[in-house]
């Protein structure tokens, strides 16, 4: 007979993010990874991985994006360079992760190429 855990995996962390302006979306936005991913600045921890639920708004978008991603970036407090704490979502290979990925690159368009610093690089 097999023993049954009491044990549950741990329910993913939910947070959201509401981008109202270019300039922090392109600061966000993570195009270096597979299927793209954006940075939610949070002072919990979280280590790579970890299963995130994230409820994105973009601007004047009406729609709001549920993401369920995973932990791929990882910025503790006290980060040099003064970066911002918080995680990368990695966008999941699935529609809802293609519509975001998609949109996101919509509203920033040539920004994508440009060489200022963001949250991450």
């Amino acid at each position: 007979m097999a023993e049954i855990s009491g044990a549950s995996p741990p329910r993913p962390t939910v947070l959201s993010l509401a981008v109202k302006e270019k300039s922090a979306l392109y600061a966000a936005y993570m195009p270096f990874v597979a299927n793209g991913g954006i940075f939610v600045p949070t002072s919990r921890v979280h280590a790579l991985g970890d299963e995130i639920y994230l409820i994105l708004s973009l601007m004047e978008d009406a729609s709001k994006y549920p993401i369920a991603g995973k932990v791929v970036w990882v910025t503790p407090a006290g980060a040099h360079n003064n970066k911002v704490q918080g995680v990368g979502v990695h966008f999941p290979a699935d529609e809802s992760g293609q519509r975001v990925r998609q949109r996101i690159e919509e509203i920033l368009g040539a920004a994508i190429s440009s060489s200022r610093a963001t949250h991450t690089l």
